[in-house]
Order: C-alpha cells, then sequence, then structure tokens
C-alpha cells in the first residue's frame, strides 16, 4: 500500500470513488468536467489542502491512477488555523472514500491513521469531520477510531 498526494493522472479514479460508494465505478468512465480540472488545481496549488490516496499495485482490469497503481481509497484534508485549540491548526478530513469491493478489510482505519498521522505531523491540535446523515455505516466506522459525536453541523446550500 501507498498513500500519497494525489496527481492529476489520480483524478478519474477519485471521482470514480464518489460517484457512488456502493459500487465499483470504472475511472474510464467517467467525464472530468472544467468545474473537475479547476477544484483539483486549487486543491493541488493551496498548501492548505491536500487530496490524498491509498494505491495499491494494479492488477488486471484495475482502475488505475499513477502508472501500475490501483486507486482503493481517498480522502482530502483542509488544514483551517484558528484561535481555538491554544492557537493550532485543526485538520478538517472530507471525500473520505474506500472502493466498495475493498472496504471491510482495514484500509479505511489505515487511510484515517495516517491521515491523523499526517495531521499530528503538521503540528494539528484535532481531526474533525463531517459526514451525511444517511450514511450510518460511517457513522460506526468514524466512532470505532474514536471520533466523537459533540458538534451539530449546519449546511446552507449558496445558489449562483
Amino acid at each position: 500500500m501507498i498513500f500519497r498526494e494525489a496527481t492529476r493522472q489520480d483524478l478519474p479514479a477519485v471521482l470514480a470513488l464518489l460517484a457512488d460508494e456502493d459500487s465499483v465505478v470504472d475511472p474510464a468512465r467517467i467525464v472530468i468536467g472544467e468545474a473537475h480540472e479547476r477544484a483539483f488545481g486549487a486543491i493541488e496549488a493551496d498548501p492548505r489542502n491536500e487530496m490524498l490516496v491509498l494505491t495499491a499495485a494494479a492488477g488486471p482490469g484495475s482502475g488505475s491512477g499513477e502508472a501500475g497503481e490501483v486507486v482503493l481509497g481517498c480522502l482530502q484534508i483542509t488544514y483551517i488555523p484558528g484561535l481555538g485549540q491554544n492557537g493550532q491548526e485543526r485538520a478538517l478530513v472530507e471525500a473520505v472514500r474506500i472502493r466498495a469491493d475493498r472496504r471491510g478489510s482495514g484500509l479505511g482505519a489505515e487511510l484515517m491513521r495516517l491521515a491523523a498521522e499526517r495531521a499530528r505531523e503538521r503540528g494539528c491540535g484535532l481531526v474533525q469531520l463531517t459526514s451525511n446523515k444517511r450514511r450510518t455505516a460511517a457513522h460506526r466506522f468514524y466512532e470505532r477510531l474514536g471520533f466523537a459525536r459533540s458538534h451539530e453541523g449546519f449546511k446552507l446550500p449558496l445558489e449562483p
């Protein structure tokens, strides 16, 4: 397994993971729009944002990222400065996905452990995340990892 920053070549595989969390989507079928390109470029250029992937050697017929690798999981970390927590940054984790056919094998726990380690090395005092209320299995997973339901989240969609 390799845990690394995503490259542009990984974008179809990452979008495939985000497209449907209940089945394996072939990255070759993913249409990458201008908005995806712009968003990935912004993440890549921002030192407070990282799109990270967990990969393994590609087998026949697997959706690959970098040459010879298949993307098995992904997440995005945004490092947020703040005055709370004694001025320590916090790490906001979003877009956590493991390929549907590889869940239950410990990859998600390893991905989250590596992300927390990365945040700790950066000096963060807290890792936080939000999860859609419908994702009850994900909530059980996060609780098993030690995350606590300490806050209620709110979102306000903004129309263009």
